[in-house]
């Protein structure tokens, strides 16, 4: 599989037949990557988001900085996953803001399908969300959140990737999540993604968003990113930048 479908999926420019490295991430973008890494490598994807959102009722800021993925190869087609992130929230209103670490996702991703000189892959991907955040940022319930994630090669610089999933938070009916990423391969070490995505709150109300962003490989295990997003029908905006960098197992000779 060549780099285009990585870009399209998660904007890593990973494995084209012209270009080698190790790093294939699940950000920038919303769409989560159909692969796994490697057996026996440990990998760091951090970043800093901030976002505004507004209602009838209220104006928020959101800042994560940062927001960090650890991912871990257990295997060459199942990796173990755990996401923490700081949060400051900051109502404009009543300029009222709270810090603290959010709830800990611990999870893990699973490739089902994966084939020589077929271009399309698919992996499955479930988050434990544990009762762990500061006061006020946490759910105070166990929740999860479950992906299936399909990626196709469209030619040699385009590729298209889709996740369909379902979120719970610990009340409610939850909600279904979906997003598209369509990725174009510049060059071989830069890559640009367009993005549609949302979700159905509680499987009724639909909120629909978009964002696009680039990503430029600084080495062949190291990742630079900047994205940013926009709600189509309800007011919301971030923008982001963020690192990933994977310590490969060293090979024994």
């Amino acid at each position: 599989m060549n780099k285009v479908n990585y870009i399209a999926l998660t904007l890593c420019l990973a494995g084209c037949s012209v270009f080698s490295q190790t790093i294939i991430t699940d950000r920038p973008d919303q769409t989560e990557s159909s692969s796994t890494i490697e057996k026996g490598s440990l990998q760091i994807e951090t970043g800093v988001l901030l976002g505004f959102t507004e209602d009838d009722f209220s104006s928020e800021r959101q800042l994560l900085a940062p927001s960090t993925l650890f991912r871990y190869g257990i295997t060459n087609g199942i990796e173990l996953r755990v996401l923490s992130q700081f949060e400051s929230l900051k109502d404009q209103n009543s300029s009222q803001k709270i810090n603290g670490m959010s709830d800990l996702e611990i999870g893990t991703k699973i490739q089902l399908f994966k084939k020589e000189n077929i271009n399309t892959e698919m992996a499955f991907l479930s988050h434990l969300i544990l009762s762990t955040g500061s006061k006020y940022l946490s759910n105070n319930a166990f929740g999860t959140i479950n992906k299936l994630s399909i990626s196709h090669e469209l030619s040699d610089v385009l590729g298209l990737g889709y996740n369909v999933g379902y979120d719970y938070f610990g009340e409610g009916s939850g909600n279904l999540t979906y997003s598209v990423a369509l990725g174009i391969s510049v060059t071989e070490t830069f890559g640009v993604y367009i993005e549609p995505y949302g979700n159905f709150v509680e499987f009724d109300t639909h909120e629909a968003s978009f964002d696009a962003g680039i990503a430029y490989l600084l080495k062949d295990n190291c990742q630079l990113d900047f994205s940013f997003g926009t709600g189509i029908n309800h007011t919301m905006n971030y923008l982001s930048l963020g690192c990933s960098i994977n310590i490969a197992k060293a090979k024994s000779n």
